[in-house]
């Protein structure tokens, strides 16, 4: 899988948050806040080849029920796909 626009993931005064770079930074204004499962979500989807991959790795990193890390994810994929990010 893969992204539709540069950002950067960066911490600012103990927050992650993703940040627009290159061509993406003219066009997209702010940043998307994210926590730690959307930090872990960010830093393994192009790893993943597809959704249900990335909800192994979810399922394999944290102790969770799989239909809570379902909805998590699906929660921030929608975020990405909202800001066509992905």
């Amino acid at each position: 899988m893969k992204f539709k626009k540069e950002f950067m993931l960066r911490e600012i005064v103990g927050e992650t948050a993703l940040i627009p770079i290159g061509e993406t930074g003219t066009h997209f204004n702010g940043l998307i806040s994210v926590n730690e499962l959307g930090r872990f979500i960010w830093e393994n989807y192009e790893k993943a080849q597809d959704k249900n991959e990335l909800l192994g790795f979810i399922l394999d990193e944290y102790e969770v029920e799989k239909d809570v890390a379902k909805a998590d994810l699906d929660e921030f994929l929608k975020i990405l796909e909202d800001a066509e990010i992905i």
